[in-house]
């Protein structure tokens, strides 16, 4: 699910950004279903010629770069929103579902690993890493978290969530809320029986990040 350009700009540049959602869209559906389709295939479904794709794109990496950029904005973004929320187990639940909503981690599992990420990305993920943490934390301590819970088990929520596509979005949208809400039930259950197995850790998720094998532009 993309973000709306930004409405309050000049004529020239809300159409740019307009044209360049257009072609971000056209991208993330290309790349959602095959990493390693050439950027033509990008400026077909866009609907747009090579060349201007080219003068907003120089190369597949810098389109990658900027999707997975922007999911991750996102989820920052929806972070911070959550820790200004007063009641700390709403804002972790919503946290939870407005991400999964925004499909984000999709991004995440289909093409980390197919471009070189940024200083920049990289501390932006570990901003992300610190507001994550905090909201575990937050719940945590309001006595509504299970103790044995890690910030590392939103991982396995959000890919078990981003693992449920189908081709109508909007059923994908309704099972997705469905397996979500078990989850997070789940994490609620403090009384319960201590998880099976140790805690997942951040290197269980650092090897989709080794380098794939790139295809041609």
């Amino acid at each position: 699910m993309s973000s709306p350009p930004e409405t309050g700009l000049p004529g020239r540049r809300r159409q740019a950004a307009q044209n360049d959602q257009v072609i971000l869209d056209a991208a993330r559906e290309v790349f959602m279903a095959d990493p390693k389709a050439p950027i033509a295939a990008v400026a077909k479904r866009a609907g747009v010629g090579i060349s201007a794709l080219y003068r907003r794109y120089p190369g597949k990496e810098d389109m990658l770069r900027k999707l997975c950029h922007d999911g991750l904005r996102r989820y920052i973004a929806e972070a911070e929103a959550a820790l200004e929320e007063p009641d700390a187990w709403a804002a972790f639940a919503g946290f939870l579902d407005r991400v999964v909503d925004a499909d984000v981690h999709s991004l995440t599992v289909h093409l980390a690993g197919t471009f070189t990420p940024t200083p920049e990305m990289f501390e932006d993920s570990r901003r992300a890493a610190r507001l994550a943490a905090a909201l575990v934390d937050r719940a945590r301590s309001s006595g509504r978290l299970r103790p044995d819970a890690v910030v590392e088990d939103l991982g396995l929520v959000l890919e078990s969530c981003a693992a449920i596509r189908l081709p109508d979005a909007e059923r994908t949208r309704e099972l997705r809320r469905r397996v979500l809400t078990m989850m997070v039930e789940s994490l609620g259950r403090t009384g319960e029986p201590d998880l099976p197995g140790p805690p997942p850790h951040a290197g269980d998720f650092a090897w989709r990040w080794q380098p794939r094998e790139s295809s041609v532009d």
